[in-house]
């Protein structure tokens, strides 16, 4: 998902939505009064399912690529928020303090009378956002290229499938001429308790890092750090009453995803190894070579050589970080077979072998761009994104 510092990583948006069995978008905002308080009813039960069930998104948008991705240039922070834009941002707000929206043609009574006819995609397009609603769906934007997209659309299917039973048993006692009233009360109250998940700026910042920390919203921050939460009593009571999976089946998945992070990073950090022990410190030493002689000739015809021994001292001393980095990066791999189970098999690799992985990759980085191309054992960052 992020093979390059400071590039684009690559995901996809998963575009979800829900619809009736005669093709009617339980999503889409519409232009008639019958359908006002129906879109708002499942507008409120995926906001209270996202706010209360954000670490199952979160785990579900998880991979060890994805670690690399998430909160980089394009990509969407690791913390889950909603964006709705602005004008549905006006309905809700409107709804909660029982006033009235005003669209750009007239006024409308939340609960009342029709909502504006939102046009699709009438949102800013918000990049940073992790979970937009763009008109008439929302787009899961976590999702890297690699994941299949069924393990992010169960976890959002039997959320909203929980909070809508909650809401259809609560209005099943109401009696039908209370129905409406008792209704906007209930979407009213799911807006003031659940509103900290709605996030409409900046999800770079670090004033949104520290917002959402004061609103209470997790921060998981790795796929180590997520797993855990597939098998919490929580998720399994959720999983377990409509019979998507049983605690069995989730403790089995959180040790599998344990053990394939264990296995990607160990293997990443294998092959890191193999390429600066056998290729990039072997280019490294020869250039070296190649400086030190020229210098001795260039100082032997009675020239200065300022400009190649500043570079020899430049590139030994980096070689010379790589080499430690890579001995560091050996041993602490070589260690991750003795931590025991899978659980902290996988923590030992994110919290050792990852940090031992990027102090190898800065040296050999600042050496690809000091060392001659020509002796430059793989194709340079420029050769692989600006060279056909």
């Amino acid at each position: 998902e992020k093979p390059f510092a400071g590039v684009n990583g690559s995901g996809k948006h998963n575009n979800w939505s829900m619809s009736t069995d005669d093709g009617q978008n339980l999503l889409d905002p519409g232009s008639t009064p019958m359908e006002n308080m129906q879109f708002l009813t499942f507008l409120c039960a995926v906001l209270k399912g996202v706010d209360e069930y954000a670490s199952l998104l979160r785990i579900s948008a998880s991979s060890a690529g994805n670690d690399h991705r998430l909160g980089a240039n394009e990509a969407p922070p690791a913390i889950i928020s909603i964006f709705m834009g602005e004008e549905l941002q006006g309905v809700l707000d409107a709804l909660e303090n029982n006033t009235t929206y005003k669209s750009e043609s007239r006024e409308f009574k939340i609960g009342v009378h029709a909502l504006p006819d939102f046009p699709k995609d009438s949102t800013d397009r918000n990049r940073t956002s992790p979970f937009a609603f763009t008109g008439n769906r929302f787009e899961f934007r976590m999702v890297g290229s690699a994941d299949n997209i069924a393990c992010p659309n169960h976890m959002l299917n039997t959320i909203v499938a929980g909070e809508l039973c909650e809401i259809a048993d609560a209005m099943e006692k109401v009696a039908p001429e209370e129905f409406e009233a008792k209704l906007k009360e209930l979407l009213v109250s799911i807006i003031k308790e659940h509103k900290r998940i709605i996030f409409n700026g900046d999800g770079y910042s670090d004033e949104w890092v520290a917002e959402a920390e004061r609103r209470g919203l997790p921060n998981i921050k790795s796929m180590v750090d997520a797993i855990p939460c597939l098998a919490t009593d929580k998720a399994v009571e959720l999983f377990g009453k409509y019979k998507v999976f049983s605690k069995a089946e989730l403790e089995s998945r959180v040790e599998i995803k344990y053990e394939n992070y264990a296995k990607a990073i160990n293997i990443e950090a294998k092959t890191m190894i193999d390429m600066a022990s056998k290729q990039i410190l072997p280019a490294v030493i020869g250039y070296t070579k190649s400086l030190a002689d020229t210098i001795l000739a260039v100082k032997g015809a009675g020239a200065p050589a300022t400009v190649q021994t500043d570079l020899l001292n430049d590139v030994s001393k980096l070689l010379e970080e790589a080499k430690a980095a890579l001995v560091t990066l050996e041993e602490v791999t070589d260690k991750a077979a003795e931590t025991g189970d899978m659980a902290a098999e996988a923590r030992y690799f994110h919290e050792s072998v990852v940090p031992a992985m990027a102090a190898l990759r800065t040296p050999v980085d600042k050496l690809e761009v000091l060392v001659d191309k020509k002796v430059w054992p793989m194709p340079s960052y420029s050769d692989l994104l600006f060279e056909v």
